[in-house]
């Protein structure tokens, strides 16, 4: 199904098996600049990812771009006039960024290209980063005059540690995919050609899951990034013992002890 979006490409793709649930794909689509970041593609971004954490009959989101750049940055050009107050009292970033954030089932990111900037920062807001052999990350902001401010600085070292992110933020060089994926930063590195199918594989996987749980994963990991271990233990033990409260438990340890394959009904 498509969506008559001006920046963005908007389908729903069909999960496969017997009760699957649907998964939406959201492909950034500014060619001509590299999909860079401005705010009508922002806005766009978020009612997408607003419409799909809505809809009951989708489990997660796939946001990718093209072969070239999953997103080369913010667009400079939408930027280069502003003053500090321009900037703050437009809230810049934080207007349309934080919905990102807000979205409660899980997110791919599939990055192909250049995922500099803004657009590695979009990356790391995604809950997962599949990246094709040809992906490249970096925070080259200082090379404007300015620092990364759509979590550059937070997120990077959470994932790959002080040194490294300091290298990345203060040097403004670009880290290929497999160093991504030794530092942490992506979960999965295959050939260019194979990442959409790589995608959709994981996206398959999460659509044949009970969705209360996938969901309850996904605010759990985000619990041990964001708070210290004993209060990231007790969240997620009260979100385990919550579980046991769902049909979808007592369904998933019943096939299993039956030896069939589960019937989620996501209550």
């Amino acid at each position: 199904m498509s969506t008559p979006y001006e920046n963005i490409l908007v389908e729903t793709r069909a999960g496969t098996g017997e009760g699957a649930l649907s998964y939406g794909w959201i492909t950034l689509n500014r060619p001509k600049a590299l999909n860079a970041l401005n705010d009508a593609l922002m806005d766009e971004l978020g009612a997408a990812l607003r419409a799909f954490d809505a809809d009951d009959g989708i489990a997660c989101i796939v946001v990718t771009g093209s072969e070239k750049a999953f997103a080369a940055g913010a667009d400079i050009s939408m930027m280069s006039t502003f003053d500090y107050a321009q900037a703050y009292r437009g809230n810049l970033i934080s207007r349309n960024w934080d919905t990102l954030r807000e979205v409660r089932k899980p997110v791919i990111a599939a990055v192909a290209g250049f995922a500099l900037g803004g657009g590695c920062e979009l990356a790391m807001t995604c809950d997962l980063i599949i990246a094709a052999d040809s992906a490249k990350f970096g925070q080259p902001e200082i090379k404007l005059g300015i620092i990364p401010g759509a979590g550059g600085t937070q997120r990077l070292p959470r994932s790959v540690g002080k040194s490294k992110a300091m290298d990345l933020a203060l040097t403004a060089r670009m880290m290929d995919a497999a160093e991504a994926e030794r530092s942490g930063l992506v979960s999965r590195v295959v050939p260019a050609a194979e990442l959409q199918a790589e995608a959709d594989k994981a996206a398959q996987a999460m659509c044949g899951f009970s969705l209360i749980a996938l969901m309850a994963a996904k605010e759990s990991v985000n619990r041990a990034y964001e708070a210290p271990l004993t209060e990231g233990l007790l969240f997620e033990r009260r979100a385990f013992h919550a579980l046991f409260a769902t049909d979808d438990q007592k369904e998933g340890m019943q096939a299993f002890l039956q030896k069939r394959a589960p019937k989620f009904t996501h209550r």
